[in-house]
Parts: C-alpha cells; sequence; structure tokens
C-alpha cells in the first residue's frame, strides 16, 4: 500500500515526488513511458519566467514566482545547466505600450524584483540585433533558462535516491475506491495506495474521469520550434518576448543552455499525439521571429521540433481535490516548467490538508553531480580517464561521448529502458 501514488512522471509528476521524497512516505510514480520527461517536458521553451504575466491572485502568479526562486537553488543544487540570462518583451508601436504597463503592474504585484519599463533605444543597447521597429520593452533580469529534461531526471533521480518507487511502462488504465483509498489499475498489474497525485499532463482530463466526472477540459496545443545551431547562440542573449495575446506568450527568440539558439512557437489546438512540424506552422514561426530579431540565419536550423502542452478551459492551473483523496494537477501549461517546484509544495500542503500525516526525515539527499567530459579541460579529462579508465574510451568522436559517460547513465537510479533513453541521459549529462 502507498501512501501517494503520482499518476505522470513530467516536470510536475518529478517535482511532486521529489517534494515527497523528504517524508517518511511510501511513494510511488507510475510513467507509461519507457522514461520521465517524455511529455511536454521533453519539448518546450526551456523558460523560467519571471512571473509578470499571470494575473496577480492566481496560481500561476503565486506559484510561477516561487518556483522560478526555487529552480535556481535546485539547478545548482542537482546540477541542471541554468542561465540566469533575463527577458525582454518587445512593443513595437504606441500601441503596444499599455500592454508593457500592464505586465509592469501584474509582475510589481506578484512580486517580481527587477522589473523596468525601457526604450527601443534602451532595449537595443541590450540587445543590439534587435529591430529597429522596437519602440519600447520590458525588462525582467529575474528570468532564466534551464536543460528541462534533465530538470526532470535530476528531480526524479533524486525522489528515487530518496526512497520513491519508479515504475516506467506502467500505464493508468482504471480507478476503483479502495475503502478510504484507491486501487490503481495499470498494464502492470494493480496498485493500492492511500492518495492518488493525477500529474497526467495532456492526459489529465482521462485520469480524473477515472476517478469521476472532470470539472474541466483539456485541450492538446501544439507549439512549433526551430533550433539553430551554436553559430547563432549568440545573436540574442536573453530572451527576447512579443507582446502577449490571447494565443499565449507568443514567439520568442532564446538562447539554450548548450549554446544553440530556439526560436518558436506557434500556437494550435491537436490532437494528443500530433507532434508533427508543418510548413505553414513553421513559416509563422520564422516570418514572426524576424520581426524581433531580423538577422537570424534560420539556413543555420539543426533541428524542428513541436512539443504539446495540456491548456485547458480553466484559465489557471488546476490544483485541487474534487474527489476524496484524490489531487489534480492539472491544466499545467506555461508558466508550469518555471512553476514545477512550488507546485510540488503546494501539492504536499493540500494533502496534508486532507489529512496526510507528515515526518520530515532525519537524512535528505539534495546533491547530484553529472561528469560531462565534452566540458572538462585536457588536463582535467586525462585525470579522470586515469582514475576510470572507461572515461578515456570515446565512443562518439563528433560529440566527444565516451563509455564512461554512458556507464554513468546506466548506473542511474532510473532505468535507461532503451537506446534512446540511455542516448538522452548521456546527452543531458554533456550538456548538450
Amino acid at each position: 500500500m502507498y501512501d501517494v501514488l503520482i499518476i505522470g512522471c513530467g516536470i510536475t509528476g518529478a517535482a511532486a515526488a521529489f517534494e515527497l521524497s523528504k517524508y517518511k512516505l511510501k511513494t510511488g510514480i507510475l510513467e507509461r513511458e519507457n522514461d520521465v520527461s517524455l511529455g511536454t517536458t521533453k519539448a518546450n521553451s526551456a523558460i523560467l519566467h519571471a512571473g509578470y504575466d499571470p494575473e496577480p491572485g492566481s496560481l500561476m502568479a503565486r506559484l510561477n514566482v516561487r518556483g522560478v526562486e526555487l529552480a535556481k537553488e535546485l539547478c545548482q543544487r542537482l546540477d541542471v545547466p541554468y542561465s540566469p540570462c533575463g527577458s525582454l518583451v518587445l512593443a513595437f508601436s504606441e500601441e503596444e505600450r499599455p500592454t508593457l504597463e500592464e505586465l509592469y503592474r501584474r509582475g510589481t504585484e506578484n512580486g517580481v524584483p527587477g522589473l523596468a519599463l525601457l526604450s527601443g533605444d534602451e532595449a537595443r543597447v541590450l540587445e543590439p540585433n534587435l529591430s529597429e521597429s522596437v519602440a519600447a520593452a520590458l525588462h525582467a533580469p529575474s528570468a532564466a533558462i534551464c536543460s528541462p529534461w534533465e530538470y526532470c531526471l535530476a528531480l526524479a533521480e533524486t525522489a528515487v535516491k530518496n526512497g520513491a518507487e519508479l515504475h516506467l511502462n506502467t500505464a493508468a488504465t482504471g480507478l476503483d475506491r479502495a475503502g478510504e483509498g484507491w486501487t490503481v489499475h495499470t498494464s502492470q498489474g494493480d496498485f493500492e495506495t492511500r492518495y492518488i497525485i493525477n500529474a497526467a499532463g495532456v492526459d489529465a482530463g482521462a485520469v480524473h474521469a477515472m476517478a469521476g466526472t472532470p470539472s474541466f477540459n483539456i485541450f492538446p496545443t501544439r507549439g512549433q520550434y526551430y533550433l539553430l545551431d551554436k553559430s547563432e547562440g549568440a545573436r540574442v542573449g536573453r530572451v527576447i518576448f512579443q507582446c502577449p495575446s490571447a494565443a499565449g506568450k507568443g514567439v520568442l527568440t532564446a538562447p539554450t543552455v548548450h549554446g544553440n539558439l530556439i526560436v518558436g512557437p506557434d500556437s494550435e489546438r491537436v490532437e494528443e499525439n500530433g507532434t508533427s512540424t508543418t510548413g505553414d506552422g513553421l513559416r509563422f514561426v520564422r516570418e514572426t521571429a524576424r520581426k524581433s530579431v531580423p538577422s537570424i540565419n534560420f539556413r543555420e536550423s539543426i533541428r524542428n521540433f513541436a512539443g504539446v502542452r495540456a491548456s485547458s478551459d480553466r484559465g489557471d492551473f488546476i490544483i485541487e481535490m474534487d474527489q476524496p483523496h484524490f489531487l489534480d494537477l492539472a491544466g499545467i501549461c506555461s508558466p508550469g516548467l518555471s512553476a514545477a517546484p512550488a507546485i510540488g509544495e503546494y501539492a504536499v500542503e493540500l494533502l496534508v490538508r486532507d489529512g496526510l500525516a507528515l515526518e520530515k526525515k532525519d537524512e535528505f539527499i539534495c546533491e547530484r553531480h553529472r561528469t560531462r567530459f565534452k566540458e572538462l579541460s585536457p588536463e582535467e579529462r586525462a585525470a579522470l580517464a586515469e582514475r576510470e579508465p572507461a572515461y578515456g574510451r570515446v565512443i562518439c568522436r563528433c560529440e566527444t561521448v565516451t563509455e564512461g559517460e554512458i556507464l554513468e547513465a546506466l548506473a542511474g537510479p532510473i532505468p535507461p529502458c532503451s537506446v534512446d533513453g540511455v542516448k538522452r541521459r548521456v546527452n543531458a549529462g554533456m550538456g548538450r
């Protein structure tokens, strides 16, 4: 019998597991894929938003600002690539200036530090490649970028190190009440638990429907991206947004923690697995991004991809218990990556209100280190290879992947389960 069983191990489920693993509980995580972070988490903008966009008083506002604050320390302690690069929101006319002023007002009320309204010339001093048509900008220095899949891996791995049990290739297929708890039917058998956390992303509505009639609807929304070569990585040094619209935060241009440039997304409702890219969608991304940064060289594209996020009909995160011992973490679209660790904290708070007793562990592991052979100096590489000969055996010279890195990935507490999983873990460890 589990105390808490989490359905889904994207960034939200992993953050909840991490927070629960601080306590003397039997916590389990069910993930239908063969590794964690394979849904929305693996394919997004990788932005930790400052928190000026959400409506003051909303869950998004409160958890965004708190989550970004927590992320800075977590990424440092768990060895997750992170850069506090800041962001700019651009206005291209005097008609858009009130939008920036409204974002400034919201951000100030939400507690976002360091916000400043800039003229177009002041914005171009910070980012010389911005368009001459930029009339004004909102500067948010607390925005950051990270490696989202490794962030999720780090939280999940740390939870497992602290006793949580992760079940991969385990899809929830049904739920039944069992006394004061639940029986969760899965593709790998039945699990008994006192509490359920529904962190199933775009499937959160379907999971809730197994327990009772949901009071919300989830709409999968596709966003398409360009990932450009590192030759374009210095085109901008901050996350560059345009004034938001009803469709969302719009097309952004941003550096990545690996030295590339990411551009996107568009926004289109699709079926659940609609992750293919389209000519029209990518054309929209190119044309819209060039309004901000005209000099982007899209011929340096090395990858196009699409991610699907879980939009809802609520306009806010859905974090509530409308079934006994059943907690929804649903509709976690942007700024979900930013808010994730704060969502984990809030989830535990709600479970306690519902009667879950907590006792902190005497010892909690909150440290993680990954060897990134490619980033070491020649002297450091030689010393490491002398201590551990596997690190001296290069498996892939173009990416400088060593046998030691592969063994390190295989030795982690989460089974890699596939060649792709191993590659992804090794690439994350390299800072690729």
